[in-house]
């Protein structure tokens, strides 16, 4: 086979789409898969492979719509209240119940109701009395008044629903023919790879990608099988890709596809056939591969047509870049085979709630949260590792940033394609601004109501400038004035001097400082963090933990500069905690909670107001309405009671308003 001298090289995402079409047009997997005669009850969400005409009428008779006498029409012409006409039963009427064939010579049927019977002199009555004539075929359902034989019930390319199940059975079948489902292998490789159940030790990571692409590709409509995990050993992974290829259409060889000197997935590939991509320049997901496999012993089955060669797609091992190629290469690829119109997911325009810097010659999916305040729908972006699975979680659609463009700016506009439906995005509450543990327990307690809570992490100050710019209903802010001791007051009246806001009172939390367990540098008090072998880990500015800290720095007179680590910064009290519960630094400021979460000490330092500030023009939405409705909700304020050093006697009330 030719090498088209791709390989190890980054490629435009467009290129690399074009070749890989044109590789499986010429092994014969560019066209669907052939059809397979099923029973109809195995049918659902299958899709078809040809039309389905229909072989009867429905109804393939004329039917009573009612309950009723059978008539002949012309026969009650003049019937009206002061003259009613008399009819014969059989020989004029005869009795029909809804369903049942309308009797030979008869084109109407008069509901019971609206028919009086005429007394008979020495036994039941003979005749009906009726008074008001009836049309034509009133009252009938007519032979093929629904479906007539011969004509098109479904087309093909039809994903079944349950409802056209029901009309395939009206029309006269049994069975459909569907498409033949897509058969793919997942393999996982990798020698730090455990299995699920498995405590992980340090350099080992828990192998979950394999139960991500499997669950894509059953939601795509194909079957998946999930090998067993191979350890990087180039023999073996060979055996597993030359298993599959056997009776499998498409492989999904996972992790080792780095572009470095052990690249087993591509030595795997290239040994077995042609890697003909190698590198895409998309974000997440550089390293994919794209190529094919000799199979010269497929076997021949039933149901699978014989080729060759199967394609191979070598997806990245981290979390994000393994799902995205999924969405990018396998689900077009799927509908494809399927014979189905590729999924045209849901739009939406919406405001950028922060600048996005992107690299220059790369594509890139940028994940977001999406949301409407007031007139605007926001979209604010979400962590961007390719390793962030909680982004894959969180997300409600995805931005996709052109090669050559280099970001966008804060407030552009931007189309997203939602992952949610519409109807959701309506329904949630925004929140920008300071991290809280409580903020996760409050969206479980707003889920119950019908409303979702997406929260970005983008400090207090963060959260005060979004409300500022109207892209956010509400705000979590904890910024202290050292001059004055209040909280968050003068930074609204500083920051939003033109934005009528309510502060509701939420919880008063512990502050201090988070040590490993044991205390093991013996920290006591911010002056041990200007000692040398203490590793300190900060809060993003703007954040009010990154206030605090820097309000007792200048009470004490330690000069930041002197702290090691003052200026690496993380977005969330986990976040810092997790820092230290790694041994990556020694100690962070943070909330109680955070710390005894991850198993650290804490060294308690102040306790201070967490306030939410909301526009006045939210204030009374049905969202936020329902949000005040949660925080007056005693099994709430409970939950968040059981949470470690929580207070929240004011949670709820109104401290000030503004404007």
């Amino acid at each position: 086979m030719p090498n088209r001298n791709v390989y190890l090289h980054d490629i435009p995402l467009e290129e690399a789409q074009a070749l890989f079409q044109h590789m499986l047009q010429e092994t014969g997997w560019g066209t669907p898969l052939p059809g397979e005669e099923i029973p109809l009850e195995q049918a659902l969400g299958r899709v078809t492979a040809e039309p389905v005409w229909a072989r009867l009428s429905s109804p393939h008779y004329h039917a009573a719509a009612m309950d009723g006498y059978a008539v002949r029409s012309t026969q009650t012409e003049g019937a009206s209240a002061t003259s009613p006409i008399a009819l014969q039963l059989e020989s004029q009427a005869r009795g029909v119940d809804t369903g049942d064939a309308l009797p030979l010579g008869f084109d109407a049927v008069v509901p019971i109701e609206a028919t009086q019977p005429i007394p008979g002199k020495d036994g039941p009555s003979a005749q009906i009395e009726i008074r008001s004539a009836i049309a034509p075929w009133a009252n009938v359902r007519s032979l093929g008044e629904d479906i007539v034989a011969t004509e098109l019930v479904l087309p093909a390319g039809q994903t079944l629903r349950p409802v056209d199940l029901g009309a395939i059975a009206a029309s006269g079948h049994a069975t459909a023919v569907v498409r033949r489902q897509p058969r793919v292998a997942v393999i996982p490789t990798g020698s730090e790879l455990v299995p699920l159940g498995t405590p992980p030790r340090p350099g080992q990571v828990l192998e979950f990608n394999s139960i991500v692409l499997a669950a894509q590709v059953q939601s795509w409509g194909g079957l998946c099988d999930r090998f067993e995990i191979v350890r990087d050993e180039l023999e073996a992974i060979r055996g597993a890709v030359g298993k599959a290829a056997e009776d499998h259409d498409l492989i999904l060889l996972n992790a080792g596809s780095s572009a470095g000197r052990e690249d087993y997935s591509a030595q795997t590939i290239e040994s077995l056939g042609e890697v003909l991509v190698h590198g895409i320049a998309v974000r997440p997901g550089h390293p994919v591969i794209l190529g094919r496999v000799r199979v010269p012993n497929r076997a021949a089955t039933s149901s699978r047509e014989v080729r060759a060669e199967v394609p191979v797609i070598g997806v990245p091992g981290f979390a994000a870049s393994a799902a995205l190629t999924g969405e990018i290469f396998v689900r077009p690829l799927l509908d494809q085979w399927l014979g189905r119109a590729p999924a045209d997911a849901p739009t939406v325009e919406a405001v950028l709630t922060r600048k996005v810097a992107s690299p220059l010659g790369d594509t890139e999916f940028l994940r977001v949260s999406v949301g409407r305040v007031g007139e605007k729908v926001v979209a604010a972006p979400l962590s961007r590792g390719a390793g962030v699975i909680s982004s894959l979680v969180r997300a409600d659609g995805i931005v996709q940033i052109p090669r050559y463009v280099q970001g966008y700016a804060a407030g552009e506009r931007v189309t997203v394609h939602l992952y949610r439906s519409p109807a959701e995005i309506e329904r949630t509450i925004v929140a920008i601004g300071s991290h809280d543990l409580t903020l996760d327990l409050l969206g479980q307690f707003l889920a119950r109501h019908g409303f979702r809570l997406t929260s970005a992490n983008a400090g207090s100050l963060g959260g005060l400038l979004a409300l500022r710019r109207g892209e956010a209903h509400v705000a979590g802010s904890h910024l202290l004035d050292p001059d004055t001791g209040e909280y968050n007051l003068s930074y609204i009246r500083q920051y939003l001097p033109e934005t009528p806001v309510a502060v509701l009172g939420f919880v008063d939390r512990e502050q201090g400082l988070m040590v490993a367990s044991g205390n093991p540098k013996a920290i006591r008090s911010f002056q041990d963090l200007v000692r040398p072998e203490v590793v300190f880990v900060n809060r993003q500015r703007g954040a009010g933990t990154r206030v605090l800290l820097d309000y007792y720095l200048n009470r004490g007179g330690i000069e930041a500069d002197r702290i090691h680590g003052y200026e690496r910064e993380e977005y969330t009290h986990l976040a810092v905690a997790a820092q230290v519960a790694s041994g990556a630094a020694d100690c962070a400021l943070g909330i109680r909670a955070a710390a005894l979460a991850l198993g650290l000490d804490f060294i308690p330092v102040a306790r201070e107001q967490y306030d939410l500030v909301v526009p006045i023009d939210q204030l009374e939405s049905a969202k936020l309405r329902t949000l005040r409705e949660v925080l007056a909700d005693p099994e709430f304020q409970a939950a968040v009671m059981r949470l470690p050093g929580y207070e929240i006697s004011r949670m709820g009330t109104l401290i000030a308003k503004t404007g």
